[in-house]
């Protein structure tokens, strides 16, 4: 029996580079990118909660848990401090919004990599959004991270003793730029 997990999808950014689009509802295929997340990783979650700071009611129209940053202006790390602290599950699997490429060995080697946690290398370079965290473990370093200034996801890692797990051949990709979105398939803005 496999312990319950809560995916987390991290889409609380501003989105600069792309005139402040909402990443969540860029579409693909006629699809948003959220509801493509949540879709495709539906069966291995047993709840989906969405770190985004606007549009709470929209996300509720599609049956999502839109949860705001309780800390503003920390970045990725506010989003993350949302998710922990709504999670009710024991493992919490974050994704950024803009992730392209899914693997179906991401969550099965991620949970193999052991009790501390674990996040994604690809051929890339690290993916520290793309993680399986200890939520308890998690909410006492995001606590502490807070406190001393370090808004990093990466000293949240070291300090989790987080391992990493490389996904040889692997590029989780992501959308930043207009010719990011072209090249993934993405209606513009």
């Amino acid at each position: 029996m496999r312990e319950p997990i809560t995916l987390g999808i991290l889409a609380g950014g501003r989105a600069t580079r792309l005139g402040g689009a909402d990443k969540a509802w860029l579409q693909r295929d006629g699809r948003p990118q959220v509801l493509r997340l949540a879709d495709r990783f539906a069966t291995l979650a047993d709840t989906v909660l969405v770190s985004a700071n606007r549009d709470a009611a929209r996300y509720a129209e599609h049956g999502l848990h839109a949860v705001a940053d309780r800390v503003l202006g920390i970045g990725p790390l506010g989003g993350l401090d949302a998710l922990a602290q709504a999670c009710a599950t024991a493992w919490l699997l974050t994704l950024p919004i803009d992730i392209v490429s899914f693997d179906d060995r991401l969550l099965p080697a991620l949970r193999e990599a052991g009790d501390a946690g674990a996040y994604a290398v690809d051929e890339d370079g690290m993916q520290p959004l793309i993680a399986l965290w200890p939520t308890l473990a998690l909410r006492d370093a995001i606590a502490r991270a807070i406190d001393s200034d370090d808004y990093a996801i990466q000293s949240l890692q070291r300090r989790l003793a987080m391992a990493r797990v490389r996904f040889p051949g692997v590029r989780f990709g992501n959308l930043n730029t207009p010719d990011d979105l072209a090249a993934a398939g993405f209606d513009a803005p």
